[in-house]
């Protein structure tokens, strides 16, 4: 790298330290922190949702699929999630905005001790943040693989620099912080992402490369299932990606929480999935490309790297970095937002009863507190971690695969047609969906991507309805909230929850899902 190129880098990271700096201005409550009480433009939170769902490893794991596979990588990823967000849009989006709407709630997790009961909340609340911890470790190799790749800097470093960045800009400016640097982060992925393709076009035939290279590629990399990817796997993460990413992966949950209302919601997910489709297809040219550019590696992760180092000039290479930076920052900085909330509102006041004696401005601080320690935490399991392989599995092996049933009690919880699916069913579907996973991860060899994938969420999606069918259990204060979630609040009805949960902050989200439907 040269100078101009750590310039570049340099100046991306004092920006972002000021926006977490600027953005503390904004912070006065713990709904501030949270959610930001809804006041982040529709549009503005579905460009946070879209740049919160991935992060570096999509330059250094899936670039080694399009190079070894081709464009199957795009069916069986991005395709995947913007078709199951253009769904979840019209299931999920507005309910979530209700949930703080209607409740003042500010974790994604808060309502179901309502709907379930206290301890299915516990359950999925811990396994999910254990589950965040890893998949956060793994973004953190990732990015700093590709510091490495780039700069020869030790993995120690890339680590330790990314992860206090992040770590001083959230515990300053909460969500605040975070979509507004999501926001910058897309601009700069948009300036690197069109510079490498451009440049991609004048090393080989212009823009009609878009059309020739398929002739000059092997001929299975025009292949939509190809390689390792099979028509299963892609309905498999059709499935999972569609409860994944409307709020099964918490954070994105939250961007819904932070739109002014229900409707507005609805817009930012339909945003989101509009780019989901169109962008990573953008950013995967290159990357199918590449053995055109940089034939015959062995490792198909350091391709993207190459890539830049053969096509690009200085400069363009540190804002490129700086691109690769701001996927994993982004996805990291609302994980953590969304985790410390999770941590702060549902889990340490039944862990701690002091918690709940907390004044607002103490319940502001422990969510800061919490922020750097679950930073800490994945920075040092990242640190401790092979990075050979490490990533992959993280990914496929156990995100993919016990998503699905951590996700299916929360999501379909949401939903009035499982009003009568009680905690019963989702303890079993929860038990059922992970079990399924341990067996094939642990006691089935070579079992397979497909099935990895697709039989724990299988499992637990028919565990999870036929339970409810077969011992429905009903409840009066689950039906009221399930109710609320029909429409947006009117703008009265709006204040008086803003009012309520302002002046007499509740020291629980579960507090405030019971207050308001007690009051109603």
């Amino acid at each position: 790298m040269a100078a101009l190129d750590w310039t570049v880098l340099g100046a991306y990271f004092l920006v972002m330290v000021g926006i977490g700096l600027w953005s503390r201005k904004r912070i006065h409550t713990i709904a501030d922190f949270f959610t930001a009480r809804g006041r982040i433009p529709w549009w503005l939170s579905g460009i946070s949702h879209h740049m919160s769902g991935y992060s570096a490893i999509m330059f250094v794991t899936f670039a080694a699929v399009a190079y070894d596979h081709g464009v199957t990588v795009y069916f069986w990823w991005p395709l995947t999630i913007g078709v199951g967000i253009g769904v979840g849009a019209f299931l999920f989006a507005a309910r979530w905005n209700r949930l703080r709407a209607r409740h003042g709630v500010n974790s994604p997790l808060a309502y179901l001790a309502v709907r379930y009961d206290l301890p299915t909340q516990q359950v999925l609340a811990y396994s999910g943040t254990a589950l965040k911890v890893v998949d956060i470790a793994a973004k953190w190799v990732a990015i700093a693989l590709l510091l490495q790749g780039f700069a020869d800097i030790p993995l120690v470093w890339g680590i330790t620099l990314t992860g206090a960045c992040t770590m001083l800009y959230m515990a300053f400016g909460g969500l605040w912080a975070d979509v507004l640097t999501d926001f910058g982060q897309f601009v700069i992925q948009a300036v690197a992402g069109f510079a490498m393709l451009f440049a991609l076009f004048a090393h080989l035939d212009g823009v009609a490369t878009l059309w020739t290279m398929w002739g000059d590629l092997p001929a299975d990399r025009g292949d939509p299932v190809n390689g390792p990817v099979t028509t299963g796997l892609i309905m498999a993460f059709l499935l999972v990606k569609t409860f994944e990413y409307n709020g099964g992966m918490w954070n994105l949950a939250q961007r819904y929480m932070a739109a002014p209302s229900g409707s507005r919601a609805r817009r930012s997910a339909l945003l989101s999935s509009f780019l989901w489709i169109v962008w990573p297809f953008i950013l995967f040219v290159p990357m199918i490309a590449a053995p055109l550019v940089v034939p015959g590696l062995d490792d198909g992760e350091r391709s993207y790297i190459m890539l830049a180092q053969e096509l690009l000039p200085a400069g363009l290479i540190g804002l490129l970095l700086a691109g690769f930076f701001s996927h994993t920052m982004a996805m990291v900085a609302s994980d953590s937002n969304v985790i410390t909330a999770v941590i702060t509102r549902d889990l340490a006041p039944v862990i701690v009863p002091r918690v709940r004696r907390l004044t607002e401005a103490g319940q502001l601080l422990f969510a800061r507190i919490t922020t750097v320690a679950f930073v800490t935490f994945s920075m040092t399991l990242a640190l401790l971690a092979d990075p050979d392989g490490f990533i992959m599995t993280v990914v496929v092996s156990i995100v993919a695969a016990t998503m699905g049933p951590i996700s299916i009690p929360l999501m379909l919880g949401l939903l009035p047609w499982f009003r009568r699916h009680g905690p019963r069913a989702a303890l079993v579907s929860w038990a059922g969906g992970l079990a399924v996973w341990a067996y094939l991860y642990w006691g089935v060899e070579d079992a397979g991507q497909t099935a990895s994938v697709g039989l724990p969420v299988l499992t637990s999606l028919t565990l999870y309805v036929v339970v409810g069918l077969v011992r429905p259990e009903g409840s009066t204060a689950r039906d009221a909230l399930l109710d609320s979630l029909d429409s947006d609040p009117s703008e009265t009805e709006r204040a008086e929850v803003e009012r309520r949960f302002v002046d007499h902050p509740p020291s629980s989200d579960g507090d405030a899902v019971s207050g308001t439907i007690a009051a109603r």
